[in-house]
């Protein structure tokens, strides 16, 4: 494993990979200035032979060990890189929080294709880089990487989680994540409607992969009507596979699809979604998904809140596959993770309350809730045994 440079072969370098930039102001200027993040650590790995290059960013480690997934996706340059880990790290520090966690939050990213660079080699060198941490970071599956991978990772790393059912894990993470997306959009329908019954409510779900999926068939078990889009046609039609004929609409444009007739848009792709423009054109009153990082600029939750649309925070609601990763960390016990996810729904009731009664957006609140528990545990987590 070496620094400075490219994984060889031309193209672009990394000369800062191999470093760490730790303590005090995070990245320590960082490629785009985001210093002021609060990061306690943000270490640059690469391993020349694998081809290995990834940023592990610990945020917060008030609560407890960093937990937050790996992240493996192709990046234009080192800046995009940085800011995604910056910020997707920061958000699993507020997710734990609210989740009542004693974890704090981390994130990494492996940067390429992981269609052409994942192997055996490239993950072990990833779980030493891992390893070498010495349990601050946590890791766990994200975008571009499996329960399986984590396997690999794993014989290089005591500090792994998100493994498959055959290695001892709690498998697909996505089955407690669309569980706790119902519970935030149950509490969500009681705050806006007075009511959590959800017959006859047309739901828009916005990607149909391992959460979407999930919470399409939760929605109409519940009775609802469910409209679905995906950029994958494939996806969205397994999705509505063996439901009711009729309770499941496919609809491939996606302007079509926000102009339904929505009574709540549920975003469950990638992030950005919500723009300022959506904000202000959304015809639904609830917008409650399992997408990270879904508001495109701080300005959305305003915008809806003003538009009277109820934003259920995505943090909030798509707790439930930390939720299930940081129990199996400590020996899985399936119940005991399902009633914690289940527990989402009185959480997001708190969060409603303290929007209502602050005169804040839901997302404000989420945050001031969050940062109330790392600030009081925190303090008490100093002392010294």
């Amino acid at each position: 494993m070496s620094t400075g440079g490219g994984p060889g072969g031309g193209g672009e370098t990394w000369p800062v990979f191999g470093t760490d930039r730790s303590a005090g102001g995070g990245a320590g200027g960082g490629a785009d200035g985001e210093a002021d993040r609060g990061h306690e650590q943000v270490v640059y790995c690469q391993d020349r032979a694998s081809g290995l290059r990834a940023i592990i960013a610990v945020h917060s480690t008030a609560l407890g060990p960093a937990l937050g997934g790996t992240r493996f996706r192709v990046y234009r340059d080192e800046r995009s890189a940085l800011h995604d880990v910056l910020r997707l790290s920061r958000g699993m520090s507020y997710k734990n929080a609210l989740a009542g966690l004693d974890l704090g939050g981390g994130k990494a990213v492996i940067v390429g294709d992981p269609g052409v660079l994942r192997s055996e080699a490239l993950l072990r060198a990833y779980g030493r880089f891992v390893e070498s941490l010495a349990g601050r970071y946590i890791t766990a599956c994200d975008v571009g990487t499996t329960s399986a991978d984590m396997d690999v990772v794993a014989r290089e790393s005591r500090y792994v989680t998100g493994r498959t059912v055959e290695h001892g894990g709690s498998g697909d993470s996505g089955v407690l994540t669309a569980l706790g997306v119902l519970q935030g959009l149950l509490a969500a329908a009681e705050e806006a409607w007075g009511g959590d019954d959800l017959t006859g409510r047309r739901i828009g779900v916005e990607g149909a992969g391992k959460v979407g999926r999930r919470l399409v068939a939760h929605l109409v078990e519940h009775g609802a009507t469910v409209v679905v889009h995906d950029t994958d046609p494939a996806a969205a039609e397994r999705a509505r596979h063996r439901l009711p004929e009729r309770s499941v609409e496919v609809v491939a444009d996606r302007a079509a699809f926000l102009a339904a007739g929505l009574d709540v848009y549920a975003p469950c792709a990638l992030g950005g979604t919500l723009t300022e423009d959506l904000a202000h054109t959304l015809e639904a009153g609830i917008v409650c998904g399992g997408a990270n990082n879904q508001l495109a600029s701080p300005k959305v939750d305003r915008i809806l809140a003003d538009r009277r649309i109820l934003y259920a925070p995505d943090y909030l609601v798509n707790a439930g596959g930390v939720i299930q990763v940081a129990d199996e960390y400590g020996g899985y016990d399936e119940a005991r993770a399902r009633a914690r996810a289940l527990g989402i729904r009185d959480t997001a009731r708190a969060v409603f309350r303290e929007a209502r009664e602050q005169g804040v957006t839901p997302a404000a609140a989420a945050d001031r809730l969050a940062e109330r528990r790392i600030a009081e545990v925190g303090a008490v987590r100093r002392i010294r045994l």
